[in-house]
């Protein structure tokens, strides 16, 4: 089946007003979040295929990216909590029950604090490790490098620009991401990093490894900030497949790299999310 043509339109938060794209139709829906630097066009592959015949996609540009506007508290709406809090209002604003979240590196770690959100069916991360809380936490999740710096650096040359583009989309991509990288409102970096240093938000391995619901964690093989063997030390029943999975010839972005091995991914663990939830009132009906 052809994939249906989008909506975009403008939400307003008290956060910021967000663009906001959306297939429609009457499918498990499924949220798709981006990273820090990006925007929601990212997920330009997943809204010409076929997973707009059987889902709702929805995507927001987050608060100081792409066609959204920039925050309007910062030291606020840019920590981790903030934006979860945006995510939390873009759910409760479109009606989105039993949605499952595919969240993106800043995106996935918005989604590993949604889990307690009753709303929330299922969560599939990529280039976002569950890490514990605090600085130490962080190190044994991510891998050290130069690059890694980009994340929390506040004004970018255009060689950053260029280098950070470069990381994301080792395979190439298109212009609009490149420019997303640039219009990023840079104190969203700067003060989402020291969010997380601080330890603000849950401890992210603990809410996975406690998940009440599936957890799926896809990385590309090629991932330059994670440390995939970190991820191999994630045990939880609720983690789909009963292991992270790889997708080989892909980095940081295996939406974009691997299209089709990524979105039948996505489409399956969607279907088994959804027959989770389905069954889930009844055995705690059971367990009462």
């Amino acid at each position: 089946m052809p994939a249906r043509l989008q909506n975009d339109f403008t939400l307003r938060t008290r956060h910021a007003r967000l663009r906001i794209s959306d297939s429609g139709g009457d499918g498990t829906p499924i949220l798709l979040l981006h990273g820090t630097g990006s925007t929601r066009h990212a997920f330009r592959k997943q809204f010409e295929s076929a997973l707009t015949s059987r889902h709702r996609l929805v995507a927001p540009d987050l608060p100081g990216h792409g066609e959204s506007t920039d925050a309007a508290a910062p030291e606020l709406d840019y920590t981790l909590g903030g934006f979860t809090g945006t995510v939390a209002n873009v759910i409760e604003s479109l009606g989105l029950n039993k949605v499952v979240v595919y969240g993106w590196s800043l995106g996935g770690h918005i989604g590993i604090e949604l889990l307690q959100n009753p709303a929330v069916a299922g969560l599939m991360i990529g280039g976002a490790p569950p890490t514990s809380k605090g600085p130490l936490g962080m190190l044994r999740a991510f891998q050290p490098s130069w690059d890694m710096l980009l994340a929390s650096k506040e004004r970018y040359s255009d060689r950053d620009v260029l280098r950070f583009h470069e990381l994301c989309f080792p395979h190439g991509s298109d212009p609009v991401l490149a420019e997303a990288v640039r219009r990023a409102d840079g104190r969203a970096r700067s003060i989402l990093v020291k969010s997380l240093m601080r330890g603000d938000g849950s401890d992210q391995r603990r809410a996975v490894e406690e998940a009440h619901v599936p957890v799926a964690i896809v990385n590309g093989r090629g991932e330059p900030f994670v440390r995939l063997g970190y991820l191999d030390g994630i045990h939880s029943p609720a983690l789909w497949k009963g292991a992270p999975q790889v997708i080989d010839g892909a980095g940081h972005a295996p939406f974009w790299d691997q299209p089709v091995i990524f979105n039948a991914l996505l489409g399956q663990f969607t279907a088994d999310a959804a027959a989770f939830a389905e069954r889930a009132p009844v055995r705690a009906a059971r367990s009462a």
